[in-house]
């Protein structure tokens, strides 16, 4: 009688253990993984920082097995983000990616209020308002290095004008974009002094809208800086930008001279205006799809680094310029390529600072 007591024991483990790697194995980590995301004030096609964010989450779907779903919260508060964070815990979504700084906050209160799940908090750094900075154990802060992204862009631009005046608009006048502003005029200036080109940037082109969803601010103002004889505008703006990119394709539908530098992602495809032509002349990327996708994998693989704050660059490929772009000829690509290998090695550095660049 023991004895078909034990086989019968031994058949109902074994039973239990196949359904388990049946089910692909949830002790084992990735299919047991329900990764979520909120979203930030645009939408999750805004060909920026969620819409990036949504991709590389996606990507982590079809390439690792895990389960994904995003929120887009009523309001911007601090309280309609912490809301959806919740609503996604209680669903299971205990690996929630957050996209901006605008959640800075948000992450200090969730990393307490939900100490068991894991956040990624790409662009910013968790604080109570205070910007004293704490990471939590389970959280991990993601900035990227903007100026690297726009001084390679700068470089493309200037190489592929060879002469006349660039501006920039950009939204708030935030660390993040302000690294943009001034790599991008140092990759100008490096162009001038090293590649034989002749660009111009004056100050009275350089300016800061305030936020990132006046869009018809933004046609304002690249309408007045075509008008002036700018002909290369870099827009480090959000909605400000799409502003900003719909003035230059009225204008390039109309047979006029207007191109946009991008930002965050590759934005070649919103300036398109007539059949595959685009007013989007390169665009200075941060990987943001690459930094979620690669947090989730190594909570998979066992490697998270909560606790920790890091840096997407060039030497992790975390930022740059497509890899492919029609406005831009093949030797320009060839030369930016070079100067991109450079600063991998460490033989270009880009200050992170205003130095003595205007502001």
């Amino acid at each position: 009688m023991k004895s078909k007591i034990s086989i019968l024991a031994s058949l109902l483990l074994i039973a239990s253990l196949a359904s388990v790697f049946a089910a692909g194995g949830k002790e084992a980590g990735s299919t047991a993984l329900k990764v979520g995301m909120v979203t930030d004030a645009g939408t999750i096609d805004d060909k920026s920082f969620n819409q990036g964010t949504w991709e590389g989450v996606l990507r982590a779907g079809a390439d690792l097995k895990v389960e994904t779903k995003y929120l887009k919260p009523s309001g911007t508060t601090e309280a309609d983000y912490l809301k959806e964070i919740g609503n996604l815990y209680d669903a299971g979504y205990k690996f929630v990616v957050t996209p901006g700084f605008k959640f800075e906050t948000t992450i200090f209160q969730a990393q307490t209020k939900y100490a068991d799940a894991s956040f990624v908090l790409i662009d910013g750094s968790p604080h109570a308002g205070d910007y004293n900075n704490v990471v939590g154990p389970k959280t991990v802060s993601i900035f990227f290095t903007e100026h690297e992204a726009g001084f390679l862009a700068g470089i493309a631009a200037a190489l592929q004008m060879k002469t006349g005046a660039f501006g920039f608009i950009g939204g708030m006048e935030i660390p993040p974009v302000q690294k943009f502003n001034w790599g991008f005029q140092r990759g100008v200036d490096y162009a001038n002094k090293n590649l034989g080109t002749k660009i111009e940037i004056k100050a009275e082109n350089v300016i800061y809208q305030g936020s990132f969803d006046n869009v018809a601010a933004g046609q304002q103002i690249a309408a007045s800086m075509y008008d002036k004889g700018i002909n290369v505008i870099f827009a480090a703006a959000g909605g400000v930008g799409v502003g900003a990119i719909n003035e230059a394709k009225a204008r390039a539908a109309a047979g006029k001279t207007a191109w946009i530098v991008g930002v965050d992602v590759d934005q070649y495809a919103d300036g398109i205006y007539s059949g595959e032509k685009s007013i989007i002349l390169t665009s200075a990327m941060k990987r943001i799809d690459n930094a979620a996708f690669d947090m989730i994998k190594a909570f998979i693989d066992g490697t998270f680094p909560g606790g920790k704050t890091l840096n997407f660059d060039v030497k992790n490929n975390g930022v740059g310029i497509p890899g492919k772009n029609p406005n831009l000829s093949a030797d320009v690509q060839g030369k930016v390529s070079d100067v991109f290998k450079q600063m991998k090695a460490g033989s270009i550095v880009v200050p992170a600072d205003q130095g003595s660049f205007i502001k």
